[in-house]
């Protein structure tokens, strides 16, 4: 244990470390396997400590998080999504879900994109397709590098907490800030099922 935190110290105290959260967290925009989140957390806990630097940590969090977003984009793009969608016959029940999802993207795009930003794998599924029904690039960027910046605030901000409060154990340090994430994750899912079971029922009337 002493070793593989050892090992771990190294690595978040490495001028490369902002690199690798930017790889990360990039990864972790369409490759969903990837942690992001808790290697944020993790460079954020020994930020309390001195090194690394906290404001970058949050940067390179961000960097990442926006440039993985836009790979999903492109490849979502890239699917020809737009054009099966022409082709599918007006009646189909693919054509009338993809059709809402489109209204959807197209009235509240930017607080989907901004919520799904912290729902585990559904920020995949929204980038990936927002980009496949022709979302709008710039309002995509600008409203994901809003997206990027506060999920790279929130992880930072738990890591450093988890940090300066075990300052004295890194490994304990670490599980605050990832049971904290845990927690405001379920916490957040729970909530979006409870939204959604009111509005199915007061679209039904019942």
């Amino acid at each position: 244990m002493d070793s593989l935190l050892g090992l771990l110290e190294a690595t978040m105290t490495s001028g490369w470390v902002y690199l690798l959260i930017i790889g990360i967290a990039a990864l972790d925009a369409f490759f969903p396997v990837v942690p992001g989140e808790t290697a944020v957390i993790t460079a954020a806990v020994f930020a309390a400590g001195g090194q690394p630097d906290l404001v970058l940590v949050i940067a390179a969090a961000a960097a990442g998080a926006v440039l993985g977003d836009h790979i999903s984009y492109a490849l979502g793009r890239a699917s020809g999504g737009e054009r099966r969608l022409r082709r599918l016959p007006r009646s189909s029940r693919r054509r009338a879900g993809a059709e809402w999802a489109r209204g959807a993207l197209e009235q509240r795009g930017g607080t989907i994109l901004l919520t799904a930003r912290y729902v585990p794998g559904g920020r995949t599924a929204v980038t990936l397709t927002m980009g496949a029904l022709g979302y709008p690039r710039r309002p995509f960027f600008l409203f994901d590098l809003a997206a990027g910046i506060t999920w790279g605030v929130y992880c930072g901000l738990l890591g450093y907490l988890g940090g300066r409060t075990f300052g004295h154990s890194p490994g304990r340090a670490l599980l605050l800030g990832l049971g904290l994430a845990a927690g405001l994750a379920l916490l957040m899912e729970l909530t979006r099922r409870l939204l959604a079971r009111h509005r199915s029922r007061a679209g039904t009337g019942g």
